[in-house]
């Protein structure tokens, strides 16, 4: 069926569902320990009191052998304990048990499909359409409604600037897909409040938005973006996409806090989002506040709030927080991402739940404004009256310099944090002296600053990483490094020997072999002990943006 008209408004067929619920994928188990699945994470919740360390282990269906994952974590104020599994295939089943007190506690849990069953077709015709795609006719778990362009066509919405959206999802279970989208007023795909499980994929988003810049000079278009989520929207899969050039342009701090045009928002979701392998960029001059963001920042919801998944993005110009996930940030997954040329890479304030894991992540080029090149934070913290206190787990990340992020954590307030295993090349703090009403675990981190703040380090690492030259987006430690040895040295040249001031010798590189095993997040290590950082020497690359998982092209790529 084709339904695009040239020239035409846009509407499909109504025909809404009864559903109004996200709806929510549980495990079969004991009434008080259940699970939420993304395509790769699970997500598990025990309700108890505290009764000390809550170990956990799972197995593939099929397989004989457990698996140890990392343990759970006790949240007093629920009296439950959290946690999550990482790295699972999709549509598989797994066991899982958790042993607490000497008891055990079994379920059994499948990971969702990303491959998705289909019930009707929406053809759009070849060509350029100037009114908005209006979708009102859902699908269902069982059968999407798939709306793309037809086989050898490639289909725009350009509207433009006469209509606020290029295209509105007032529907569930849909999927837009290899769609161009160009030149909407406010926001390019409007989900409205309260739909869910709707799928973006392989589409491109260009020219969206007001103008944008500081608000107190009376500007509007702050969030203006790509993909806006109402509220109470979720299990949302935006993947595959390229969104770059907005038509406005976010201030930068020389004028206050940025705002402007956001690549995806997500206000106050129901959660169980998954946003991958995207490609976000623009220029300076067109940079965005955040690239993937939303609200409210201070509360139990927020963006993605629960259940979620944000891995494998390329994210670049951004003049406030690459990724804002902020709110509950119950079981959100944060991983393989590879951002640059922001000011804070990821903005945690608050975790009011958690836990929040952030791990195997590089952290590119930092800076403040256009003239001021003094880099910000990886890892922006905070929280605000109730709403904080949640776990934040920090492994394996990678922080490059020169030009990279100045701090490793901001200078809030940041409590109930554990560090493992990241290389932090950062020249000022690791993180605030303020102290915390719950402790923070910082160890077996490289440190290249000098303000530990709060942080101990008692089996820190020092000294200078180095990397593999490399054409791809890829940060593998190489075996030496470089370090300047003070004072008169001694060195052999030939047959003689001369003395030299403060030279620079050739050393191990102080990275590999020298973290500590994490179950679940670097079982698969090659050395005697996992390297820090985001890559181990020895085991397959990670890949960024839209090329990794295939090489597929979308159709305005292709016609």
């Amino acid at each position: 069926m084709k339904t695009f008209m040239r020239n035409g408004n846009m509407f499909l067929v109504v025909l809404l569902l009864a559903t109004t619920n996200i709806s929510q994928s549980y495990s079969a188990g004991e009434n008080n320990f259940h699970a939420v699945p993304t395509y790769e994470c699970i997500g598990l919740y025990f309700k108890s009191p505290d009764l000390g360390r809550c170990n956990l282990r799972f197995r593939q269906d099929g397989a004989s052998a457990w698996r140890e994952g990392y343990p759970l974590v006790h949240d007093p104020r629920d009296n439950e304990y959290r946690g999550s599994i990482v790295g699972l295939k999709p549509d598989t089943g797994y066991g899982i048990k958790i042993t607490l007190d000497g008891n055990d506690h079994e379920l059994t849990c499948k990971t969702k499909n990303d491959r998705f069953p289909i019930g009707k077709v929406t053809y759009l015709d070849d060509g350029a359409g100037l009114k908005p795609l209006v979708i009102t006719e859902s699908g269902t778990a069982k059968g999407y409604h798939l709306i793309t362009p037809a086989k050898d066509s490639r289909a725009t919405i350009d509207v433009r600037n006469a209509h606020d959206y290029t295209c509105v999802i007032d529907a569930d279970y849909v999927i837009v897909r290899g769609v161009e989208f160009k030149n909407a007023a406010i926001h390019g795909i409007l989900i409205k409040s309260g739909r869910h499980d709707n799928v973006v994929e392989d589409c491109r988003f260009t020219f969206w938005g007001r103008i944008g810049g500081p608000r107190t000079y009376g500007n509007k278009g702050n969030t203006d973006s790509a993909i806006y989520a109402g509220r109470r929207s979720g299990n949302l899969t935006i993947q595959r996409n390229l969104i770059e050039n907005p038509r406005g342009a976010s201030n930068d701090w020389d004028t206050g806090h940025p705002a402007g045009p956001q690549a995806i928002t997500l206000i106050n979701s129901n959660g169980g989002n998954v946003i991958r392998y995207n490609e976000i960029r623009s220029t300076e001059d067109h940079g965005y506040n955040d690239a993937i963001g939303g609200g409210s920042n201070f509360s139990f919801e927020g963006s993605p709030n629960r259940d979620s998944d944000i891995y494998g993005n390329i994210i670049a110009n951004v003049w406030d927080d690459a990724i804002e996930s902020e709110g509950a940030n119950m079981n959100v997954r944060i991983w393989n991402n590879y951002i640059e040329k922001t000011f804070q890479h990821i903005a945690t304030a608050c975790t009011s739940k958690g836990p929040l894991y952030i791990f195997r992540n590089v952290f590119g080029e930092s800076r403040r404004t256009h003239r001021d090149p003094l880099g910000g934070s990886m890892i922006k913290v905070g929280q605000r009256d109730e709403f904080g206190g949640g776990r934040k787990f920090v492994f394996h990340n990678t922080a490059i310099q020169p030009r990279g992020a100045f701090h490793v954590f901001s200078g809030h307030v940041n409590p109930n944090t554990v560090t493992r295993n990241n290389i932090f090349d950062c020249p000022g703090r690791l993180t605030s002296s303020r102290q915390v009403e719950t402790p923070c675990d910082f160890d077996y981190d490289l440190f290249t600053g000098m303000d530990r703040g709060i942080a101990r380090e008692r089996n820190g690492v020092r000294g200078n990483p180095a990397f593999i030259k490399s054409y791809a987006l890829e940060f593998y430690p190489s075996s030496t490094t470089t370090k300047i040895k003070w004072g008169k040295v001694p060195i052999q040249q030939g047959d003689r020997t001369v003395t030299l001031t403060d030279p620079v010798m050739t050393v191990p590189n102080p990275v590999i072999d020298s973290g500590v095993k994490l179950p679940n997040f670097n079982d698969d290590y090659a050395g005697e002990a996992p390297d820090l950082g985001a890559f181990e020497l020895g085991r397959p690359p990670i890949r960024f943006g839209r090329r990794a998982t295939n090489n597929n092209r979308a159709p305005w790529e292709l016609h």
